[in-house]
């Protein structure tokens, strides 16, 4: 097979929109010219079992008719597929992409070529367009029909029974009978009859999307699925048949796997007349010869076979098209071929980019009415099961009004209508159509690119009491910005419900006429006379800053006091010895930073002129204020310190009561719930470093001989005091904290919260296996790394695949070793791993903090406890049957928003508890005006900053966010000077296609919020300030 070189980017092979997301060509290139001369006809069998006409030229590659089908067709990802026909020996081979069609099929008026799926993912839910997913399950129905796909009765029952769901909609005796009497699925089919019928009997309510999802979930687990059996035979002559698969290359006996060669194994691949040759590594644990020996039926039949070998490889292990070798001088040895197109990586990447369009597409077999793309692509892979709703219209294709008032006093309400109506039964191009909003159309070009990414909530009125109950939920796009419509504990607070599409897109909220009515928006003529009546001095801002995040803190204690008291005094779910010790607590807290909140705002009133008390002179100074109220807290740090014991009580009671558990999470998924529940315990302590923060800018900023510079130094040295004596405990109560949400979002392990445990890090990174490289999500402790991947379940959770004891382990780097950049081997005891991070300073972090760790575990004696409840090997596929086959079809109302863990798992970030700490010293409040990419005027909103996310409010009186945006994998930079921002004050955010420009009021409120997101975004790698011979002073 020969190493091949590999292009310097995969972003070269990305991006261009004009192709329907099959370009390779960067943004701005054209596509190359078309060969000239005569044009030939092909015609094209498609897996719907229609034959459409195709004319290239006749010098034109392979990949111009390709594309073109793909761009018929409106396939994103047609990379999966191929073409495939009989060649001048009846031989079917695949069409190279790289040679003229002419050569390759030398008399096309009498040849059929089909289209086909020609790479099979290991997971189908890497398939992230319906469109893809229906075309696979229609080659599940071919295979099926053709006896390449085999197994058992049971399992074929089910398979057929998932096709007639989507093809004829939910059981009925008479229909089924008459439906299977015309359509014979598989030859033997009458048998099977009565079992077919009661397996679809199960499947009401199901739509064709979650019927595609099903059936592929069933057929991926068939030995036999997506395998076409080559003959050959082995050393001793005995007759087996030879295949290639994402994994590797199988040898089969009749229909029985009997052996595998992993990539991984794999050195080189080549023939030599009809001899196909197999090198492998060396392993002195394997019985194998170092080269084994194939015999095929000709050279013909052995070099077909060893090109879809070098194919497979290259598509499911590369991480880039490999370059072509450069020509010889003199004399050619051995074959040229090599992969053309983009690899399953590039594709996923591409995918999750958003940068296509969405279509329409219908089913040529089904009596339901199935629109690609009712919703949103993710960025993220998804394993939920979609689902398509005519309650509400997404897209760019669907017509939806959304009908809002803004005035001052009104609920916020929201909602949008499906009124797409399905024409063409065929898989033809739609005609794109704008998306009405209050009767004017938004371009789909303009501004709907742009905030794609916002997510407007649906028919969920603002609730003016608090309510613990649940509601329908969305699929975010993580690296876009997200509506907040569930209200829980996560930073894009959304949930990834397996009863949406996985291609889930609502209307932006940032650009409805939720936030966008003329009468809610203040002019910039207005701002800048605003502008000049206030005060400019820096220590007037600092001032500001104290008010602005203090109704932060205050709307977050109310959620406590108000609406989670209020929820609890309706459920008899609580003791009441938990109730005291919460809200007896709480109160106090909430009662004093209410008249704290309300003088600050008299002092900011005098200072600004809005009063006539300014008259008097001596307002234009905040230290004197906050001096009394420092003092003030003082007198409340008995209930600071009862906030360990409510953290531990409200965990001890939630894993002890099934009923208080369930109470929590409902609790979380409202609104007002924007984080998780214990982190508003936190609040408390993390409000004393802003204290703390804000008074050492202020004493920094004065001269000693200023007025106010005495009271604010007094001020600092008392809150320093106070954070010195309760820092400690808030460390612990934050690892506790962390521990506690980690465990909700982990399955298959046990008691992970012991003490002793100190989380470390987590993030995502590409595990090496015998699949290639497989994303992982990583968690790492003070005495153990555990090693997980995205499961099908309802709650989002990440499945254990296993875990790694620290003591004993060494680090290696292993980039010569394996080809892989950024990778390193973790050796462990028992157990070895490869991992490979995308970037050399994401590595890096990952090395400085396993090492810490390994130190931290080799001065511990206390053996490692038994984590994990069922721990399956690695080489399994990550999800048993029932994981998939409990997935409930209806809505989901316990479903857990999407955590950090996720987002993490979504950009490929990582993030530590370092980070964590510095998040919760990081928050910030205020308003911004914010600006799109292809948008004219600036829009004012309440941002609120807080666990690397930013909130987006209507005003600061509102109860919840609107949207939010997670600003892990974000840059941070000024706009340049081709981007036409003639304004002060504004900083971008961007992330890939997405961009966002905000304008702050002032150089210093400028200055704070790139100094607080700069903490989410920047991927430095950062130099501790801790000790590495503590336990995390972390």
């Amino acid at each position: 097979m020969g190493e091949t070189e590999q292009r310097p980017t995969a972003g070269s092979r990305l991006g261009a929109q004009e192709n329907a997301g099959i370009s390779t060509l960067e943004h701005g290139q054209k596509p190359p010219l078309t060969p000239p001369g005569k044009l030939i006809s092909i015609k094209i069998q498609m897996l719907d079992d229609t034959q459409e006409t195709f004319e290239v030229p006749q010098r034109a590659p392979g990949k111009v008719l390709h594309d073109a089908v793909c761009n018929h067709l409106n396939l994103v990802e047609g990379d999966y597929f191929g073409l495939e026909f009989p060649d001048h020996k009846k031989m079917m081979v695949w069409l190279d992409l790289l040679k003229p069609v002419m050569k390759q099929i030398r008399r096309p008026k009498h040849v059929v070529v089909k289209f086909v799926v020609k790479f099979f993912p290991p997971d189908h839910a890497q398939l992230q367009e319906e469109l893809t997913r229906y075309l696979f399950a229609l080659q599940v129905k071919q295979d099926l029909a053709q006896g390449r796909l085999t197994c058992n009765d049971t399992s074929t029952a089910l398979l057929i029974s998932h096709i007639v769901q989507s093809e004829i909609g939910d059981f009925d005796e008479t229909i089924d009978r008459e439906h299977l009497a015309k359509n014979k699925y598989i030859p033997q089919q009458d048998a099977l009859e009565d079992k077919i019928m009661e397996f679809h009997r199960k499947h009401t309510g199901q739509t064709p999307a979650e019927s595609d999802f099903q059936l592929l979930e069933i057929a991926r687990r068939l030995e036999m699925y997506g395998i076409r059996l080559h003959p050959a035979k082995d050393r001793e002559g005995t007759k087996i048949n030879l295949a290639v698969a994402n994994t590797g290359i199988l040898v089969f006996q009749g229909h029985t796997k009997i052996n595998a060669f992993n990539w991984a194994k794999v050195r080189k691949l080549s023939f030599k007349r009809k001899r196909f040759l197999i090198k492998l590594r060396p392993d002195v644990n394997s019985s194998f010869q170092d080269t084994l020996e194939f015999l095929m039926a000709s050279r013909d039949f052995c070099k077909s076979f060893w090109k879809i070998c070098v194919e497979h490889h290259a598509f499911f292990r590369l991480f880039e098209e490999p370059k072509p070798k450069p020509k010889p001088v003199l004399f050619s040895r051995g074959s040229s071929f090599r992969f053309s197109g983009r690899t399953q990586k590039q594709v996923l990447d591409y995918v999750k980019e958003g940068g296509h369009k969405k279509v329409q597409f219908e089913r040529k077999h089904s009596k339901i009415r199935s629109i690609r793309s009712l919703t949103a692509q993710p960025s993220e892979q998804h394993a939920e099961v979609p689902k398509q709703s005519s309650s509400f219209a997404y897209g760019d294709d669907s017509d939806a009004a959304a009908v809002q008032s803004c005035q001052q006093g009104k609920e916020l309400k929201a909602s949008t209508e499906d009124t797409g109506q399905h024409k063409s039964p065929s898989l033809k191009k739609s005609p794109k159509e704008g998306r009405k909003v209050d009767g004017a159309v938004v371009s789909a070009v303009e501004e709907e690119e742009e905030a794609a990414t916002d997510r407007m909530q649906q028919n969920r009125p603002q609730s003016q009491q608090p309510s613990t109950a649940g509601s329908l939920t969305g699929s975010p796009h993580l690296s876009e910005l997200s509506i907040n419509s569930q209200g829980g504990p996560s930073v894009a607070n959304m949930s990834l419900s397996p009863n949406l599409s996985p291609d889930a897109k609502q209307s932006s909220p940032l650009i409805s006429p939720l936030l966008n009515d003329p009468s809610c928006i203040r002019t910039e003529e207005e701002e800048e006379v605003k502008k000049k009546r206030f005060p400019t001095e820096k220590a007037y801002f600092i001032a500001k800053e104290v008010a602005t995040t203090e109704r932060t803190y205050l709307k977050d204690l109310e959620v406590i006091t108000s609406w989670f008291q209020s929820a609890v005094s309706k459920e008899d779910c609580m003791p009441e010895t938990l109730k005291n010790l919460i809200f007896s607590n709480f109160e106090p807290l909430h009662k004093f930073h209410t008249g704290f909140l309300k003088e600050i705002e008299q002092r900011l009133a005098l200072w600004e002129g809005r009063s006539n008390a300014h008259i008097k002179g001596g307002h234009q100074r905040i230290g004197d204020v906050m001096l009394k109220n420092i003092q003030g807290m003082k007198q409340l740090t008995i209930h600071l310190w009862k906030h360990n014991e409510i953290l531990t009580e409200l965990e001890n009671g939630i894993k002890n009561s099934r009923k208080l558990e369930t109470f929590c999470r409902d609790f979380e998924l409202q609104k007002v719930c924007y984080l998780p529940l214990n982190t508003f315990l936190l609040r408390p302590l993390h409000r004393l470093m802003h204290y703390k923060q804000i008074m050492e800018r202020l004493c920094k900023h004065y001269p000693p001989n200023h007025v106010d510079f005495r009271d604010s130094r007094a001020a600092l040295a008392e809150i320093t005091e106070m954070v010195a004596q309760l820092h400690g405990n808030m460390i612990k109560m934050e690892n506790f904290q962390k521990l506690h949400e980690l465990k909700k979002d982990l399955i298959g392990i046990d008691n992970l919260v012991i003490p002793g445990r100190e989380f470390i890090r987590l993030g995502s990174l590409s595990k090496l296996s015998g699949k290639g490289l497989q994303q992982r999500m990583f968690f790492l402790f003070n005495d153990i790394l555990l090693y997980t991947s995205r499961g099908l379940t309802a709650s989002n959770q990440f499945k254990v695949h296993g875990h790694l004891p620290l003591y004993g382990m060494t680090i290696e780097d292993s980039e010569e070793e394996w080809g892989v950049p950024h990778c390193l081997t973790l050796r462990g005891q028992q157990q070895s791993i490869i991992v490979a991070a995308s970037t050399r300073a994401e590595i890096d972090k990952w090395i400085e903090d396993i090492q810490m760790a390994i130190d931290l575990a080799e001065k511990s004696s206390d053996p490692v406890p038994e984590l994990l409840a069922s721990s399956p090997p690695d080489n399994k596929d990550p999800l048993s049957v029932s994981d998939c086959t409990s997935l409930p079809a209806g809505l989901i109302s316990d479903q857990r928003p999407v955590s950090i863990s996720c987002i993490c798992w979504y950009r490929m970030q990582s993030l530590s508890f370092y980070d964590i700490l510095q998040s919760d010293e990081n928050q910030l409040s205020g308003n911004l005006l914010r600006k799109f990419k292809n948008s004219n005027g600036w829009q004012k909103l309440w941002v609120v900053f807080t666990n690397f996310c930013m909130f987006f409010y209507k005003s600061h009186q509102d109860n919840h966010p609107l949207a939010s945006l997670p600003l892990l994998g974000y840059s941070l930079t000024i706009p340049s000077e081709s981007e036409n921002i003639h304004k002060d004050y504004v900083f971008k955010l961007h992330f890939k296609s997405h961009v966002y420009y905000f304008r702050a009021e002032s150089e210093y409120t400028f200055e704070r919020w790139m100094e607080v997101i700069r903490s989410a975004t920047s991927s430095a790698l950062r130099t501790r300030a801790l000790s590495h011979r503590e336990p995390h002073t972390y």
